[in-house]
């Protein structure tokens, strides 16, 4: 508490008050002002302080120490004795005013004695002494007088002291508080902003709430020690020499790691000893290392024009882990898997010439080997001479002068003849027949005449160089009509691919990638670890749970590896006491991920299998799935936002469509969304569970509001059918999170489906994306569009968007050409684009306009193998356009009849 400056000894006495010297208990003698004017009727006696200062309290105290005679030990008192009297304030800039009206003096208290004393009591030498103490908010002016009033009361003051409450200075979570002077009011707290002490930052802005009592509520925030400095005794103090803290985060200065040392308090982070190094990327926690020395017993094996280099690791490493070689070699060649940055101790080399000599070197490299020492430099080689090898593949066929029985053929010799080319042999069959029945050509010329061919038949052609050291392998397959002369690679596609089927397609089609069925493997580890890249469980640091999932927890942490910056991922756990089937699918999921690489599927990061808890890590989406994403923000995004997430969903689903890959679980809630708003297709786990259950464990499993009706009923699960379930996606997306079909049942659900029925446009939804729904739910599979046509028209619809989404399904459409507006002439008047936007095809203006239908006049010639040929394929936007040309012409017709009727003069 702080006292405010208080004078009794310089009161203004009123009427009646008299400064008495009287002795105390303990016989000391004090002063006392005191009035008894208890026989006299109507008293109004006043005694005022001096002009107290303020000094910033908005509270004041008034602590009044007295004695007050009992009114029943005055004889002969009549009714007006009083045992209370009244405490008074007044505000006032001034201290020189000497006189204030009674009236202008606010009430604080009227004050009455805990105990009275009689005139026994003061013979008695018994002081019976009361202590009462009062608050009054004062915040208008620099200062106050008190004032006293006696009603007829026989009193005696005995002291009066006044004070304010301050919370005192401070020091908490390393943040200073100042003394601060608590609030006007007894509930009021004040809020303080502590300063960080020296040598410490903010870790959160440190703040406390001054009560009214004086006293500090709990702290919120607080500072740290900055790098180079740690806590003790509320202060940050500088590490000792050989200590070090790098980061504010860190606990205690710890001491430095080996061969390293600090020469100054306060370090940071220790320097390296002589000879020794640190990598931008190691943390300065880790030792001081060195870069290895050469790799050791370097071993060549030469097959004909490759050769399989095999060495031994260095001598000395350096003190770290993270090794990698660099294969060198003159010439254009091809290591396998790669030329640097190679983790193990061997590496394939082809595509090399035939007897000819070549040397290699392997050199050894770790964190800190660039620009450090020679040893960073240092390598191992070997030098050996290719044998005799087979050509390498043709690799393009040219047909020419086709008949219906005839071509002639031509082709270039192979990149690498690996010697005197001494003829070729074309193989060549029908391509229903497959190789079941095929013919063999030799000529010693790079071409071939064939002849005695079938008419209007497919044929396979391949064609194979041979050498001194034989045949080298025949070309990709080439195929032709004989009533064509287009050539096109052969590449099949099935919906499921097994491992044995993967490589008979690379063999056939390089550089096409095939989606694999992890449970062709007999051992599903193998594919696992084919797939997917085992991390080393210390490398995952877990934070929080953020789900549950089939098979265990889902949290989000950290995942930090050699060499790479630590990254937020998302972790799947699988929970103890799994049988061996649980283990197999939940891994299955990451043989799946870990073939797919495309910016809209979510990225598999790698697998830990090889102790528990098995886990998946993948990549961390801060905003979560979309679906619930979406009912947070419900109103929040454009349509333009709303068709770019449409746009990310559709690009990664026809990336597995190109692979072959059917998803069969395509919902808003298995998309997930980052914190730029990109959406990427997730969970991949269903497909397996679908193949495997019952008929009636089927029917609860299968997400019948997302599922095509030939899936339904007949478990026929194709890329149309994902087509299907990615437009209640868009219905989803444009109604933001909202449940397909409501509340609705599945059973309802279907039987509506069956009956034609199909969910209307969200509100505000565009016609033209409810319009592309309706064709993703059409119940012919075969009219549905695929995933690279509607990749396609949303393209068009985001960079046209002012003209192609600006109506919607909520506003009044505008006249269509079955509606003609402005007469008779309004046929002959309208244009094109007009008429696509009032169709809802305003879509297709850019394809009409560049084939030439740039008037209503062209458009009435327009057939469905015109659209086709001009890229409209999808057949209820073909039905709708012919429908409504067909109706213009109708319109036509009558009003020319009409006009002819009019026209007409009766005989």
């Amino acid at each position: 508490c702080m006292a405010l400056d208080l004078r009794l000894s310089q009161v203004r006495t009123g009427v009646a008050w008299e400064e008495v010297s009287i002795m105390d208990e303990k016989n000391i003698p004090i002063r006392t002002y005191q009035v008894c004017n208890v026989m006299e009727p109507s008293q109004s006696n006043w005694l005022r302080t001096d002009w107290i200062p303020r000094s910033g309290a908005q509270r004041i105290y008034v602590e009044i120490k007295f004695t007050l005679r009992d009114c029943n030990s005055l004889p002969g008192v009549t009714g007006t004795c009083k045992e209370t009297f009244n405490l008074y304030y007044y505000e006032s800039n001034n201290d020189r005013e000497h006189y204030i009206r009674e009236s202008n003096f606010l009430k604080i208290d009227t004050v009455a004695a805990d105990e009275s004393f009689t005139q026994v009591d003061i013979g008695d030498r018994i002081m019976k002494l009361n202590t009462e103490v009062r608050n009054v908010k004062v915040t208008t002016r620099k200062g106050f007088y008190l004032a006293f009033q006696d009603v007829g009361a026989c009193i005696a003051l005995i002291s009066v002291r006044v004070f304010y409450k301050t919370c005192p200075l401070s020091i908490r979570n390393l943040a200073t508080f100042p003394d601060t002077n608590t609030g006007a009011d007894t509930s009021s707290l004040v809020e303080v902003k502590g300063s960080c002490v020296n040598q410490s930052e903010e870790r959160e802005e440190p703040k406390m709430y001054c009560g009214a009592d004086g006293e500090w509520l709990v702290p919120i925030g607080g500072c740290v020690c900055i790098p180079g400095y740690e806590e003790k005794g509320g202060a940050c103090q500088a590490c000792k020499v050989g200590f070090y803290r790098a980061v504010s985060t860190d606990g205690a200065c710890s001491e430095c790691p080996p061969h390293s040392h600090s020469e100054k308090a306060g370090a940071t982070v220790c320097d390296c000893n002589p000879g020794y190094y640190r990598s931008e990327t190691d943390p300065a926690s880790m030792p001081c290392t060195q870069p290895p020395s050469a790799p050791q017993q370097l071993i060549s094996e030469v097959n004909e024009t490759s050769v399989v280099l095999e060495w031994s690791a260095p001598l000395r490493l350096g003190g770290r882990t993270d090794i990698r070689y660099k294969a060198g070699s003159l010439g254009d060649v091809l290591f396998s898997p790669q030329q640097s940055g190679l983790g193990a101790t061997r590496v394939c080399v082809s595509e090399l010439q035939a007897h000819t000599r070549y040397t290699f070197t392997i050199g050894a490299r770790n964190g800190v080997s660039q620009g450090h020492t020679a040893g960073a430099r240092e390598s191992v080689s070997v030098t050996l001479t290719t044998n005799q090898a087979a050509p390498s593949p043709v690799t393009s066929i040219q047909a020419s002068d086709v008949t219906r029985h005839d071509v002639s053929l031509a082709w270039q010799q192979p990149a690498r003849p690996n010697g005197v080319i001494l003829e070729y042999e074309v193989k060549y069959y029908e391509k229903n027949q497959k190789e079941r029945s095929y013919r063999i050509m030799k000529t010693a010329s790079r071409s071939a005449d064939i002849t005695g061919l079938n008419p209007l038949t497919v044929y396979v052609f391949q064609v194979r160089a041979r050498t001194a050291a034989g045949y080298g392998e025949f070309s990709a397959p080439f195929e032709f009509s004989t009533n064509s002369v287009t050539f096109l690679p052969t590449s099949p596609c099935t919906p499921s691919t097994s491992k044995q089927d993967l490589e008979e397609e690379k063999h056939l089609n390089p550089g096409v990638r095939i989606y694999v069925d992890p449970f062709t493997y007999e051992d599903p580890d193998q594919a696992v670890h084919e797939f997917a890249k085992e991390i080393d469980a210390s490398n995952i640091h877990i934070e929080k749970v953020i789900g549950i999932g089939e098979f265990g927890e889902v949290c989000s942490g950290r995942l930090r590896l050699q060499g790479k910056r630590e990254i937020y991922v998302a972790i799947k756990s699988l929970k103890a006491g799994y049988a061996d089937k649980q283990r197999r699918d939940f891994l299955s999921e990451a043989s799946i991920m870990g073939q797919f690489d495309h910016p809209n599927i979510i990225r598999l990061e790698g697998v830990v299998t090889r102790c528990k808890p098995v886990m998946i890590i993948t990549e961390y989406m801060e905003n979560g799935s979309l679906n619930t994403f979406l009912r947070k923000h419900d109103g929040q995004f454009t349509v333009i936002q709303l068709v770019g997430m449409l746009r990310g969903i559709v690009s990664g689903m026809k990336y597995l469509s190109d692979m072959s890959y059917v998803h069969r679980d395509l919902a808003a809630r298995n998309i997930l969304v980052n914190s730029n708003l990109v959406c990427k297709v997730s969970d991949f786990g269903l497909s397996r569970v679908l193949e495997d259950e019952s008929e009636a464990a089927y029917t609860t499993q299968i997400p019948i509001r997302w599922t095509a009706p030939e899936a339904i009923a007949y478990r026929k699960f194709t890329p149309a059918s994902d087509t299907w379930s990615y437009g209640v996606v868009m219905w989803e997306v444009m109604s933001y999170g909202e449940r397909p079909y409501w509340d609705m049942s599945n059973q309802d659900v279907i039987k509506a489906i069956d009956e034609g029925y199909r969910l209307p446009p969200p509100m505000d939804c565009p016609v033209c994306l409810h319009q592309l729904m309706l064709d993703c739910w059409q119940r012919d599979r075969i009219h549905r569009p695929s995933f690279t046509q509607i990749l396609n028209i949303l393209d068009k619809l985001i960079r046209n968007p002012t003209t192609t989404l600006r109506r919607t399904g909520g506003e009044r459409p505008v006249p269509t050409l079955l509606e003609p507006v402005g007469g008779p002439e309004f046929v002959s008047v309208w244009s094109v684009e007009y008429w696509l936007q009032a169709i809802g095809m305003d879509m297709y203006k850019d394809t009409l306009t560049a084939a030439g239908y740039t008037s209503p006049d062209s458009l009435l010639t327009l057939t469905q193998q015109d659209m086709a040929s001009i890229g409209i394929v999808t057949p209820s936007h073909q039905d709708q356009i012919l429908a409504s040309v067909q109706q213009v012409l109708l319109s036509h017709m009558q009003q020319i009849q009409e006009q002819m009727q009019d026209s007409m003069v009766p005989v």
